[in-house]
């Protein structure tokens, strides 16, 4: 009985239940969207990373961690990747040569990190095939090939098919160099990556820094996985087969990436916090209103028989359903919005430099868990829970005669 008397008073004002329900759309809305760029820009620069930079589990020669000489390699890496690629939570597995060098032109230079891959393992591993603005990447397996970015393309002034200098040492300590030309250049979300990082075919770079086959070994084994949530459990596993070897979770590997997960799900909380607590003084400010207005009305029910607390939780009630109907639309809206902008993207390219020095791409995918959802209508509900109780109290606070004289 109560409940329906609640639910038709509501609507006997359409106009003010309408504005406050408006109101608690529009701000949940805005809440809820703005949570879901932050968390897609969040879990964007985690994907970015995984799949162009760190991959989910790195694996490395301890001492190659502190100082990264050729000497700090790995033995038997090719046995190692068998046995990793037997577990089924692992997606593809690759191996490397990791060699820092000077790169160099005619006009310039600059220190470089060199990644000698096999374009055969490396392509499931990594996303670099895909990021490529220009040229090809290592189809045809041509000798001396070499991938760089745009900005070190820039920076070393050379466009496609223009040759690189690659000075290094070799593994006796002596200088070594080559000259490379490039097939491909690419881009990714990372500017400070894309500045430092060169691909180049595997044997290639075992033959200019090596003094013999027999030496070739890898200096780093990556690994990608169906799901990410399998990283821990799998990084785990592998540190008790290899104990003699470094494994990192791409979260160790970049803590920072951690961290911004963390805090973005942290500024999630307080961004809805900070809405519901403006949403609380909205709703009770309305409610007041409707109490004031409605002085003579409880006076009556009151004076024919009414009981206080039935007053209350009237009062209690029609708060909650407005807030319900306010918190369904706004969910609702946000939904469908979010839904369409996962799929098309907000562009940001206007501002694309600066989310570059971020690692952030300049498309953003919103993105929300649907666990936030069951979060948010029960916070919802809590604040209009504590919304209420001043309005309905302020409804038992005048006496019966005296709301009757009301006019």
């Amino acid at each position: 009985m109560i409940f329906t008397i609640s639910w038709r008073n509501i609507w006997r004002n359409k106009l003010r239940s309408g504005i406050i329900i408006v109101a608690i759309a529009i701000g949940l809305f805005g809440g809820i969207f703005s949570i879901a760029v932050m968390n897609g820009m969040a879990e964007q620069r985690v994907r970015s990373a995984i799949q162009t930079q760190v991959s989910s589990i790195q694996i490395h020669n301890r001492k190659f961690l502190k100082n990264k000489k050729l000497i700090f390699s790995i033995n038997n890496s090719d046995s190692i990747i068998n046995i990793i690629k037997q577990n089924p939570m692992v997606k593809a597995v690759c191996k490397r040569t990791v060699v820092s060098a000077m790169a160099s032109t005619a006009e310039t230079g600059t220190g470089i990190v060199i990644n000698g891959i096999n374009p055969e393992q490396e392509i499931y591993v990594t996303s670099i095939s895909k990021k490529l603005s220009t040229g090809n990447y290592f189809t045809k397996h041509k000798k001396h090939s070499i991938l760089i970015s745009e900005k070190l393309a820039k920076k070393l002034k050379v466009k496609l098919r223009s040759k690189i200098v690659i000075t290094s040492q070799n593994n006796k300590g002596d200088l070594t160099g080559g000259a490379f030309r490039v097939i491909g250049i690419f881009k990714t979300s990372d500017s400070f990556f894309d500045e430092t990082n060169v691909f180049v075919l595997n044997n290639d770079l075992n033959k200019l820094v090596y003094d013999s086959p027999e030496n070739y070994k890898a200096h780093e084994i990556a690994i990608l996985l169906n799901n990410d949530k399998d990283t821990k459990q799998l990084s785990e596993v592998l540190k008790s087969k290899f104990k003699n070897l470094s494994v990192q979770a791409w979260y160790d590997i970049q803590p920072d990436l951690k961290m911004l997960s963390s805090l973005m799900e942290s500024l999630s909380y307080l961004i809805l916090i900070v809405i519901l607590l403006a949403l609380t003084f909205a709703i009770i400010n309305t409610m007041l209103m409707a109490v004031f207005e409605r002085t003579h009305e409880f006076g009556m029910l009151m004076a024919i028989g009414m009981a206080k607390n039935k007053v209350f939780n009237m009062v209690m009630i029609e708060t909650i359903f407005l807030s319900i109907i306010g918190a369904a639309l706004g969910t609702l809206i946000s939904i469908i919005i979010i839904y369409i902008f996962n799929i098309y993207g907000i562009d940001l390219s206007i501002v694309s430099k600066g989310l570059e020095a971020f690692g952030i791409d300049s498309y953003i995918y919103p993105e929300i868990k649907s666990s936030f959802y069951l979060t948010i209508s029960i916070m919802v509900i809590i604040t209009a829970i504590l919304a209420s109780i001043y309005p309905a109290k302020k409804a038992l606070s005048s006496k019966p005669v005296d709301a009757l004289r009301i006019e």
